[in-house]
């Protein structure tokens, strides 16, 4: 198939079949990465902290963990696609960083932690293989999916802290996204947040968790400009990856069983919540939203 499917100067047409406009479209097909060889690893803020107040890594907890989420997403009537286990990639269960998917296609990220760099040959080839458009491929730095969010039509956000994205590769990204007639938002953050999926994330059509200890005054502002109402959850939370939720759509929401205050207001919300526990997964560094790309979701744009 053909690399690279963006037309320069924009007007990419869409793939009938995968690609996503927004962050709350029913959920169709997941790609989430293997837990084969997961382990906490030293270098990831999270794992270190863990470690720090006296944590230990179960690999068997995290395993049973991992299908309990897989479950949530069957339940859910979500096709899982998997990439293929790497001994070299202890952090490959985390598939939201090595690529992204955009309304055009897959565009492959780079990472910034010498041990993923790898993780972009068992995506790239994943695409390949399962005839996923590439729409292209990230060269001006590492920015990781994590920071990056389809909102709604037409608007995405991408965050970069100078670490894990730095702001020269966010900027190609937005080039790409302005010249296909879409407004891409960034923002700058502090880098022990890890990634911007750690302070907000989408629900459902309208509404987004945010951490309001952690964000910019400024970043809440744009959300409710765009019409987005926010449930907001402390400092706390977030460092427990409070915001690290995946929308199902069809007001159903998938939600670590950790963050019992976002359940709540989320079924006060009127959502539908799975909450599988992903304890063992999120005290290494990520929770739901880090373990999945989203590969197709129903338009909810024209």
């Amino acid at each position: 198939m053909q690399l690279r499917t963006r037309i320069e100067g924009g007007g990419t047409p869409r793939p009938e079949r995968w690609g996503v406009d927004s962050e709350y479209g029913t959920l169709r097909d997941v790609l989430v990465g293997p837990i084969d060889h997961f382990s906490w690893r030293a270098g990831n803020a999270v794992a270190e902290r863990s470690e720090r107040v006296g944590l230990r890594f179960d690999f068997d907890i995290a395993r049973a963990q991992y299908g309990e989420m897989l479950d949530a997403y069957s339940q859910a009537g979500v096709a899982i696609h998997g990439l293929a286990a790497d001994p070299a990639l202890p952090y490959q269960i985390f598939a939201r960083d090595s690529s992204v998917m955009t309304p055009w296609g897959a565009v492959i990220m780079q990472l910034q932690k010498p041990y993923r760099r790898g993780e972009y040959a068992a995506c790239l080839r994943f695409y390949l293989d399962a005839g996923i458009p590439i729409y292209d491929m990230i060269t001006a730095g590492n920015v990781e999916g994590g920071d990056f969010m389809v909102l709604q039509p037409g608007v995405a956000a991408c965050g970069y802290s100078g670490q894990r994205s730095i702001e020269p590769a966010v900027r190609q990204l937005q080039g790409w996204f302005e010249s296909e007639g879409w407004e891409m938002h960034t923002y700058a953050f502090d880098s022990h947040f890890l990634h911007l999926d750690v302070q907000m994330g989408m629900l459902a059509e309208g509404l987004a968790v945010v951490c309001v200890d952690a964000v910019e005054p400024g970043l809440i502002e744009w959300l409710h400009a765009k019409r987005i109402k926010t449930i907001a959850i402390s400092y706390g939370d977030a460092m427990q990856l409070g915001t690290n939720v995946v929308a199902l759509g069809g007001e159903r929401v998938l939600v670590p069983a950790s963050s019992k205050n976002l359940i709540a207001a989320c079924r006060a919300e009127g959502l539908e919540v799975y909450d599988p526990d992903v304890s063992m997964i999120g005290n290494g560094g990520g929770a739901v939203h880090c373990m999945c790309q989203a590969l197709r979701r129903d338009r909810v744009g024209r």
